[in-house]
């Protein structure tokens, strides 16, 4: 803002120092404020240009220096005193309980009544015996030494084993109630049979009374509807595995592997009972020679002939020297030298302890070789014991012929009796 004082004295900011003035001076200003200005005057006059008055001259101004305001007032002594501390709490002591007074309790005598105790009298009670059960033994398995089989010709060459006691002792193979039928057909209907350790078992039988059927049961190759079988004190029911690994069998129609060779067949069995390669190797070649099949082993068995494929299925059979062999029909389609030589390796097998259950229809074989024999007639045991108390005072095929039924009629064949040419 400009300065109202002194136009010509330069603006000043709102912060510049206030100074007060004295009244002299403050009169003279307030006089120059209010006096009249005079008009300016007129150019061109004759008189010349008028001189300008000269300017006022500015009046010191005398500043005064401000007071110091020295220390500030002490504050009131109301707020110097400090505040005054405050009375502790004191708690006073409770006051004792009264005594308590006890009141004596007269106890009451109570009277006891003896009891008169009234005798009892006990009747002894029968207990009647308890039957215990029979428990099953675990069967004992006698380990059979690794000897190969050889023909009774050649038993002065290679020892045969001896088994020790314990393993002819009792029976190889028990039949219990067993049954198996077909349909409507009862092939075999609750048949028992003991078949005692070490000894040339026969079953024979006519056509259809069921020996096969019997021997796929023994074998494990068919499960029976019914009844129990144990071989060598095994339940083959509970523990199949364990009671073919004592038995070799031969089965019905020669179902075999007939592509591979003789040698490779022989090879397959023994592995598969869990011979070493080493041992199968000499015991083929044991067996071939006793079956006269040496030359023949590098052939596949599907041309061999049936008496040929007989022989090397028996020697796979009895590979593994198995306690108990299951031979179905081993003599059929054999020729008398080779029957010979199988005779004689299975009597030599027995001789040893071992077992031969066989079914055949040659009754005068079987009644020279079994120590025991079973006719079997439309599933039913109708003879069983040693073959001399089966056939009694006749032969063993007339006792056959007798329980079977007798020989059927032959009339009414008139017709063939004349030729058609």
């Amino acid at each position: 803002m400009p300065n109202d004082i002194d136009p010509d004295e330069p603006e000043r900011h709102d912060s510049a120092p206030v100074v007060s003035l004295s009244a002299s001076a403050a009169k003279q200003t307030t006089d120059a404020r209010t006096a009249p200005r005079k008009p300016p005057s007129k150019k061109g006059s004759s008189a010349g240009k008028a001189t300008r008055p000269a300017a006022a001259q500015p009046v010191p101004v005398k500043r005064e220096a401000i007071a110091d305001p020295g220390p500030p007032p002490p504050l009131p002594a109301d707020l110097t005193r400090s505040a005054p501390a405050e009375p502790e709490l004191v708690i006073p002591p409770m006051p004792p309980l009264p005594p308590v007074q006890e009141t004596p309790v007269q106890e009451t005598p109570v009277e006891v009544t003896p009891v008169e105790e009234t005798p009892v009298e006990v009747t002894p009670v029968e207990v009647p015996p308890v039957e215990e059960a029979p428990v099953e033994q675990p069967p004992i398995v006698v380990p059979v030494p690794d000897v190969p089989i050889v023909p009774a010709a050649v038993v002065e060459d290679l020892p045969l084993p001896v088994l020790p006691a314990t393993a002819t002792a009792g029976d190889v193979l028990v039949l219990r109630g067993v049954a198996k039928r077909f349909g409507d057909t009862h092939a075999v209907d609750s048949i028992d049979l003991t078949v005692p350790a070490g000894t040339f078992y026969g079953l024979v039988g006519p056509n259809g009374a069921g020996k096969t059927t019997t021997l796929s049961m023994i074998a494990g190759l068919l499960e029976p509807d019914r009844g129990t079988i144990s071989v060598g004190g095994i339940d083959a029911a509970r523990h199949p595995h364990q009671a073919k690994r004592l038995m070799g069998v031969l089965p019905d129609r020669l179902r075999t592997f007939d592509r591979l060779t003789g040698r490779q067949l022989l090879y397959y069995y023994g592995v598969l009972r869990g011979l070493k390669p080493a041992v199968v190797e000499s015991r083929t070649a044991d067996l071939a020679r006793a079956f006269d099949l040496t030359d023949a082993l590098g052939r596949v068995v599907s041309d061999y002939s049936a008496g040929m494929a007989k022989k090397v299925m028996l020697a796979g059979a009895m590979i593994h020297s198995p306690r108990l062999l299951v031979l179905d029909e081993p003599f059929e389609s054999v020729d008398p030298v080779s029957s010979a030589v199988i005779l004689d390796i299975l009597s030599a097998y027995v001789a040893h302890g071992g077992t031969v259950i066989l079914s055949s229809h040659g009754m005068e074989l079987v009644q020279r070789v079994c120590s025991r024999v079973a006719v079997i007639v439309a599933g039913q045991v109708l003879a069983e014991g040693t073959v001399d108390a089966v056939r009694g005072e006749l032969s063993l095929e007339q006792r056959f012929i007798e329980l079977a039924g007798g020989l059927s009629d032959v009339e009414g064949l008139e017709w063939l009796h004349t030729f058609s040419d």
